[in-house]
């Protein structure tokens, strides 16, 4: 079994302060939702609609969660609205068949390995310390792409190990009467990057603090192996998991409900 919940958390709320400002401290409040303790099940969690007034918090697990705490420490509990929403997932997943279209959303964070980073963060220049120190050859780093273009092919470059392709967008002909210039009209693929973020944090109030590139993309996917896109929507994609990072949420589109149902 599979859930999709959403949690609704009070800005305002003491209580929430320190969950909306480190992923860490999130990521625990999330863990503590599941019975079996400690927690052995992959966790998926995404942070959305993060604004003074209500956050909302995508959570998805393998087994059903509780979100009592959540409401009852950060949230409205009580309140219309408040309740946390728990959803089985299943009927989603059974969906996913060769060819047919879906409304996506991603929050990732995009990464290349190099052997040693030009400019190493706090956790890396001392790993690359301790490797100096003990002699040993340090192993290879994770360095963020920054710009927009390189978390687009970032992602492009994914699709089809996770068992999708995008599409190219539609592209709105010119009006009646005239004509374009352009001999290769083309709109690209149908994706967007609608939010790019740095997250800067610490595990431990001692401890060096992670920085986190992040990139929202929205757009519309087609499958291309359903077993993959299903291993890819339980599991993730890309790194930083624990971290709010890498939960790919779909939604259907009417037109490819018509031509399937």
């Amino acid at each position: 079994m599979a859930y999709l919940s959403k949690i609704a958390l009070n800005p305002r709320r003491r209580a929430a302060v320190p969950l909306l400002s480190s992923p860490h401290r999130l990521h625990a409040a999330v863990l503590s939702g599941l019975a079996t303790q400690p927690v052995t099940e992959r966790v998926l969690w995404r942070l959305e609609n993060s604004t003074p007034h209500r956050a909302d918090v995508l959570v998805l697990t393998e087994s059903r969660p509780s979100w009592a705490h959540l409401v009852d420490d950060a949230g409205w509990p009580g309140a219309d609205g408040g309740a946390p929403l728990i959803a089985d997932y299943t009927p989603l997943l059974e969906r996913l068949v060769r060819g047919r279209e879906f409304g996506f959303r991603l929050t990732a964070n995009p990464v290349r390995n190099v052997p040693r980073p030009d400019r190493p963060s706090e956790q890396q220049a001392t790993r690359l310390k301790e490797a100096a120190d003990n002699g040993s050859r340090p192993r290879g780093a994770r360095v963020a792409h920054r710009t927009a273009a390189q978390q687009l092919d970032w992602l492009l470059s994914r699709c089809e190990r996770h068992g999708f392709s995008i599409p190219d967008a539609t592209v709105t002909p010119p009006a009646p009467g005239l004509h374009s210039t352009d001999q290769d009209l083309s709109a690209g693929p149908a994706v967007t990057i609608v939010g790019r973020d740095i997250l800067r944090f610490r595990k431990h109030p001692d401890g060096p603090r992670v920085t986190l590139s992040t990139a929202t993309f929205e757009g519309r996917l087609h499958v291309t192996d359903p077993d993959a896109l299903r291993t890819t929507l339980l599991a993730g994609i890309g790194p930083a998991k624990g971290y709010g990072q890498g939960l790919l949420t779909l939604a259907p589109l009417r037109t490819t409900e018509a031509n399937h149902d």
